[in-house]
């Protein structure tokens, strides 16, 4: 917040709104900030009035501020548009991966979860369902970025890469060389990215897609929740399986409702043609990593 106290630092709260913001919003653009930098910040102005009206209150019980200001976002003009692989593509990008860092996106791709989720995942976490004879994990809300509790869903793929996981380390999930893994989105990514975008006109006989050049760890979320609805798993589903908040959010599932979860997660694994398991990309990644 040290960024808006010259702006709005002397201000009173009742004061503090859109209009009162824009010299910040100025001030920030001229000097070259990008827009998404600048809503980082306006976020959490946002929060604090969001909460000054809605749950802090003074010693008389009523809240700070009778209702909350609008606070607008900055549009990106050239924001980067998503980049959902195809199995084609995924099978390229990730045979160029570590094996650590293939079997993260490969359970990233399957699961929806974002990078953080993925790479503090524990077995602490694990639950076992046995009606499905399967698990999931729920994440804690304090390792999601919407603060509520996530439930991971595992299709057959996802389930393989536990699989492979199991017993590696106590506590974490994904590690490498028995430690825990900081994240996905690192050198290793990005060079096996540039490998792969090397060989991509030769794989498939067309120019490489400038979104396969840039291609994010976000993209495998994007990924998952494209192929949810090309499979024609429902909006609320995918609200569910995607962690995005949702209306009818619940911190306890029955075995029914996971049921259903995970026979749509189920149906990303049946797009394209799948000749081998898709856990063999990991271990080809892995064996060519040692």
């Amino acid at each position: 917040m040290a960024t808006l106290d010259p702006y709005i630092g002397e201000l009173p709260l009742q004061r503090v709104h859109h209009d009162t913001l824009q010299h910040f919003v100025r001030a920030r653009l001229g000097a070259g900030i990008s827009p998404g930098t600048i809503n980082r910040d306006l976020a959490v102005v946002r929060r604090i009035l969001n909460l000054s009206a809605r749950l802090w209150r003074d010693a008389s019980d009523r809240t700070w501020l009778e209702t909350p200001p609008l606070i607008q976002m900055q549009r990106h003009p050239n924001k980067r548009q998503p980049y959902p692989l195809s199995i084609e593509e995924e099978r390229l990008l990730f045979s160029e991966l570590e094996g650590h860092l293939a079997r993260m996106a490969l359970f990233k791709v399957n699961t929806g979860l974002r990078e953080q989720e993925v790479v503090n995942l524990r077995w602490a976490w694990e639950t076992k369902v046995p009606e499905l004879e399967t698990s999931v994990f729920i994440i804690p809300r304090d390792f999601v970025k919407n603060g509520l509790d996530r439930y991971a869903v595992l299709n057959r793929i996802a389930r393989s890469v536990i699989e492979s996981c199991r017993g590696e380390h106590p506590e974490f999930v994904f590690t490498r060389d028995g430690k825990p893994v900081a994240g996905i989105n690192n050198s290793g990514w990005k060079a096996a990215r540039r490998r792969a975008a090397k060989r991509y006109v030769e794989q498939f006989n067309r120019p490489c897609p400038a979104g396969f050049r840039s291609i994010r760890v976000h993209d495998l979320k994007h990924t998952y929740g494209h192929r949810l609805r090309a499979a024609g798993v429902g909006f609320e589903d995918r609200k569910l399986l995607l962690g995005h908040k949702s209306n009818h959010v619940t911190t306890h599932y029955s075995a029914p409702e996971l049921g259903a979860l995970v026979r749509a997660s189920e149906m990303v694994c049946d797009l394209g043609s799948r000749k081998s398991p898709a856990i063999a990309i990991v271990r080809a990644a892995a064996e060519s990593a040692k």
